[in-house]
């Protein structure tokens, strides 16, 4: 069953501890966590203090994406913080093997993401590593944008290799989700959406939270 990962970064922080509750109460099993550095993507959010303070607040999944240049130079802070997943960019890891294991080494959920011009053939070899690939539907590095509809071969194309393949990865969406494009997305083979202003603008978590479950439900039901 697809499930929603609101982003942390379209929370607000001056609230934040509120935030964390309000959506612990709303029933969130996953949060997702977007770290940048201001030089792989032309933003700069939040480091590995942010994780270590909301670690003991909360039991929903820490959902670390790490868009950083050279990630292996950061995953011990992160994992050390209390991530529970941490997924990497394949376009900004010179060792993207070596970073893999190493949080497969650890623990943690494995990821692995692509922008929306990288082919999906480029991560082929990586596939046997991991438990999430993150299909990027927006040039990372801010929030808000549109959805990129390009990317949806790419969803279907890592379905296909998913079952062809006996793997075992969720493919996540980030970038312009909103409850108009929830069933589609589904529907391609996506089973994580990351949403951050489409979620965070609503006045009750807990009601957003169960319609958006319900059009991902709805629609696999209709595609059986």
């Amino acid at each position: 069953m697809a499930d929603i990962a609101p982003s942390l970064l379209a929370a607000d922080f001056d609230r934040l501890e509120q935030e964390i509750e309000a959506l612990d109460r709303a029933g969130t099993g996953i949060l997702h966590l977007d770290v940048m550095d201001g030089i792989f993507v032309p933003n700069y959010t939040f480091g590995p203090e942010l994780i270590e303070r909301i670690r003991p607040k909360t039991h929903m999944l820490l959902d670390t994406h790490l868009m950083v240049i050279e990630p292996s130079l950061h995953i011990d802070d992160y994992l050390m913080a209390g991530s529970d997943s941490i997924t990497i960019h394949y376009e900004s890891s010179t060792y993207v093997e070596e970073d893999l294991l190493r949080i497969q080494s650890a623990g943690a959920r494995v990821g692995l993401s692509i922008k929306p011009e990288t082919p999906v053939e480029e991560i082929e070899p990586y596939l046997r590593y991991l438990d999430l690939v993150l299909v990027m539907s927006v040039e990372p590095g801010f929030g808000g944008q549109a959805f990129m509809p390009e990317v949806l071969p790419k969803i279907r194309r890592l379905l296909e290799l998913k079952l062809s393949g006996g793997h075992y990865y969720n493919i996540q969406v980030d970038g312009g989700v909103n409850r108009g494009n929830i069933a589609m997305l589904v529907d391609q083979g996506a089973d994580l959406l990351v949403m951050g202003s489409a979620f965070f603008s609503e006045h009750d978590y807990g009601a957003a939270l169960a319609e958006f479950r319900s059009l991902a439900r709805y629609r696999m039901r209709e595609g059986d």
